[in-house]
């Protein structure tokens, strides 16, 4: 397996493969978030191609870190054509299985977007969620990702602000208070800013079109699209 992806992030994630699909397991808050973000990303793609809704028949769709497969299955429910990407094959083979049993096509392939790229594949819409923020080499991974998506194609990813805010909710709280995430599903470290976020897109040939806030309601744990960037947020851009 070549490009950005972190020996041991997959190891985490992949030894996480037989509950990712318990909506009270230590998936929960990627469950309670996902109508949220991939509502947010399908309303897009739709508009992009001249589509009231969340109409996404037909068009292609690249879910780069997907993991079990949460996301892809609720892009697959809209009408796309999905590919899903992980290099954790434990989580992939919890992917198939699971959407074989709901019916759904979606072709699950190991291995990392640098991977990809040289195969000249592009896609209507490359999606990463969640994902940056375990990477080792961002450039070379928002590069991939831009080559992945057809000219005018549309690139989306989720990912957690680096403050003092994201440090004492996303980290702290998430992982050692609350319980919410396995302690050490993220380093603090790698958490990106917009700024450096937008730049990086930039550089890889992608024009940032949109941006938003994540919020949860502590009290029904339920996400909500905000303009406060300070922990989750979401990013749309556009390859020229």
């Amino acid at each position: 397996m070549t490009g950005t992806a972190v020996e041991a992030e997959i190891r985490k994630f992949g030894a996480l493969a037989d509950r990712w699909w318990d909506p009270d397991g230590p998936m929960r808050p990627l469950h309670r978030m996902n109508p949220l973000r991939t509502g947010w990303i399908a309303d897009r793609i739709a508009r992009a191609h001249g589509r009231t809704g969340r109409d996404l028949s037909g068009l292609t769709l690249l879910d780069v870190g997907c993991g079990a497969g949460l996301a892809s299955e609720a892009f697959a429910r809209m009408g796309a054509r999905v590919t899903g990407l992980d290099a954790a094959g434990e989580a992939l083979e919890a992917a198939r299985a699971h959407g074989a049993a709901g019916g759904l096509e979606i072709a699950y392939r190991e291995g990392t977007p640098e991977d990809l790229a040289p195969t000249n594949e592009t896609y209507d819409a490359v999606v990463a969620l969640e994902v940056i923020e375990h990477v080792e080499d961002r450039a070379a991974f928002l590069g991939a990702l831009a080559a992945l998506a057809k000219p005018g194609g549309q690139v989306f990813l989720s990912t957690l602000n680096r403050t003092a805010r994201s440090f004492l909710m996303a980290k702290v709280g998430a992982e050692y208070v609350l319980r919410m995430l396995p302690v050490g599903t993220h380093d603090w470290r790698m958490f990106v800013t917009p700024g450096e976020l937008g730049a990086g897109l930039r550089r890889a040939g992608l024009a940032v079109t949109d941006l938003a806030g994540m919020t949860m309601d502590p009290l029904t744990g339920r996400w909500r699209e905000t303009r406060d960037l300070g922990v989750n947020y979401l990013v749309a851009a556009r390859r020229d």
